[in-house]
């Protein structure tokens, strides 16, 4: 986990899985220590450690270190950005799985928030997980303030209004109507896509990468984020409660549009494979160096989950 000094962090791991594991652990411990009699209420305590720590693949904090890995061989500094952007995705499944929104029961192969608590406390914990990712991002002070200013302000419109929120209000007006190809694109780069996005340049920006490295990898997310929602769909009618984590089919029993019921399975299938090429492709720039983040999308073909 950690390289020649304590006070530096690589992932040293020589397969991608290994990689992922290793960063997986370095995130967790990292939110358990920040929760650590952070609150005297035991129910928020109990509430916010269920929120964060219990299952996820931790992808968008991964994404966060191995961009920032492009470029310098200590990813410390980018450790607590990670964590935020990690709470602020738990903010929103929290938030999405609430019967006003989602209205689902299950998640990570776990019982959702406010069916292990209550309404209330679900809403609470993701509210208290927004305000917590901000706090730790604004007093990180291995980052020049200058860059926490840029990180957080990227975050808050990655999260809000024109991406992830806006995206979850368009999810929920597309109930109401017919969606076309163009305009479930368009909601799921802001729904799913913002996040992805904000996580590859993140590390970028700490890492004081160039215009043309940001850009590749913007673009790269980009790709990315199309891939894995069209592959989130494809799983929703090919896979099971039992891998996925969560119920499947709810999309068509609340009438949504989604890449697999406009363009059909295997057209789908299609589009995510040339997603995923084309998200490669916007590695050259970095030759080898890029191969744990060519390897992370590929990885799409086969997820499970």
């Amino acid at each position: 986990m950690a390289s020649d000094s304590k006070n530096t962090l690589h992932l040293s791991a020589s397969t991608l899985n290994e990689q992922l594991a290793q960063s997986q652990k370095i995130i967790e411990s990292r939110i358990a220590q920040i929760l650590s009699g952070q609150v005297q209420n035991n129910q928020l305590e109990d509430a916010l450690r269920y929120g964060a720590l219990e299952g996820g693949k931790r992808l968008r904090p991964f994404l966060i270190l191995a961009t920032t890995q492009l470029f310098t061989d200590d990813i410390s500094p980018a450790l607590d950005t990670a964590v935020a952007l990690e709470l602020i995705h738990c903010s929103s499944l929290i938030h999405d799985d609430l019967p006003a929104m989602d209205d689902d029961d299950l998640r990570r192969g776990q019982p959702t928030c406010h069916i292990k608590f209550d309404e209330a406390t679900a809403i609470l914990v993701g509210d208290a997980f927004l305000s917590l990712a901000f706090e730790i991002m604004s007093g990180d002070e291995k980052l020049p303030t200058a860059t926490r200013l840029k990180l957080i302000h990227a975050l808050t419109v990655a999260s809000g209004r024109y991406g992830m929120i806006g995206g979850q209000m368009d999810d929920i007006e597309g109930e109401k109507k017919s969606l076309t190809l163009d305009e479930i694109i368009s909601l799921q780069q802001k729904k799913t896509g913002a996040l992805f996005e904000y996580a590859c340049q993140a590390g970028a920006i700490i890492a004081g990468a160039t215009a043309p490295e940001l850009a590749a990898l913007k673009n790269y997310a980009e790709h990315f984020g199309l891939a894995f929602q069209i592959t989130d769909d494809i799983l929703d009618v090919t896979g099971t409660e039992a891998e996925v984590g969560k119920r499947l089919n709810k999309d068509e029993q609340a009438g949504k549009e989604t890449f697999v019921s406009l363009i059909g399975l295997e057209a789908a299938q299609q589009a995510a494979s040339d997603s995923i090429n084309a998200a490669k492709q916007q590695l050259a720039i970095f030759g080898d160096r890029a191969n744990m983040l060519k390897g992370l999308v590929e990885k799409l073909n086969n997820r499970k989950s």
